[in-house]
C-alpha cells in the first residue's frame, strides 16, 4: 500500500505530468489571449510548459474550490499555483526527512544543510520573485529558457576565445582589465549561434 506521505512529491508529480500533457490554454496576461503549454495543444517536449497563473489573479491564493468551475480554474492557470505550492511544501518536508534520517543514523546534518541551498533557490524563484513582480505570471515561465541561454552564451564565448598566451599558460592570463582589444572572436560566435 502506497501512502502519499511516503513520497512527498507523489500528488504533485502526477498532477504536473497530467498538466504538462493535457492542460488547456491559460489566459496568462489577463487579456483574453490564452497561451497553450501542453503537449495536446501543439507543443513538443522542449516547448511544453505549465503556464503560470493569470495576471488577473495576481498573488491571490487560487485553490480549485474558489473558482466558479473547473474550466475557469484551468483557464486562469490554477494548476501552476497548485504545483508550485505543493512542490515547495514537498521539498521542505523532504529536507526535514533528510535531517531525521541523519539524526537516526547518528550522522551530522550536513546533507540537510547542503540540500537547503537548492530549496532556498527554488523558493526564491517560484515564490519570492513572483511576490516582487506582483504576479505569478511575470518572468517565472522563462526560468529554464533563461538559464539555457546563459549556459549557451557562456559556452559560446568560452569556445571562441582568442589565445594570446602560450600553451603552458592559462588563456585567462591573456586578458588585462580595461584592455580595448577583444579576447574572443565575435564573428565566429555569431556564425555558430546563427547556425543553431
Amino acid at each position: 500500500m502506497v501512502r502519499c506521505f511516503d513520497d512527498p512529491y507523489l500528488i504533485d508529480r502526477n498532477f504536473c505530468i497530467i498538466a504538462f500533457i493535457a492542460a488547456p490554454p491559460v489566459d496568462i496576461d489577463g487579456i483574453r489571449e490564452p497561451v497553450s503549454g501542453s503537449l495536446l495543444y501543439g507543443n513538443n517536449i522542449i516547448s511544453g510548459a505549465i503556464i503560470p497563473t493569470s495576471a488577473a489573479i495576481g498573488l491571490h491564493f487560487y485553490p480549485i474550490w474558489e473558482a466558479a468551475s473547473v474550466d475557469e480554474w484551468l483557464y486562469n492557470g490554477g494548476p501552476y499555483e497548485l504545483i508550485v505550492l505543493h512542490f515547495l511544501l514537498g521539498v521542505a518536508c523532504y529536507m526535514g526527512r533528510e535531517w531525521e534520517l541523519s539524526f537516526r543514523l547518528g550522522m551530522r546534518p550536513w546533507i540537510d544543510v547542503a540540500y537547503s541551498a537548492p530549496v532556498a533557490a527554488a523558493t526564491a524563484v517560484f515564490l519570492i520573485y513572483p511576490i516582487g513582480q506582483g504576479s505569478f505570471s511575470d518572468g517565472v515561465a522563462g526560468v529554464f529558457g533563461g538559464s539555457l541561454f546563459s549556459a549557451m552564451h557562456g559556452s559560446l564565448v568560452t569556445s571562441s576565445l582568442i589565445r594570446e598566451t602560450t600553451e603552458n599558460e592559462s588563456a585567462n592570463e591573456g586578458y588585462k582589465f580595461g584592455q580595448e582589444e577583444e579576447t574572443y572572436n565575435i564573428v565566429a560566435a555569431h556564425g555558430y549561434f546563427g547556425q543553431l
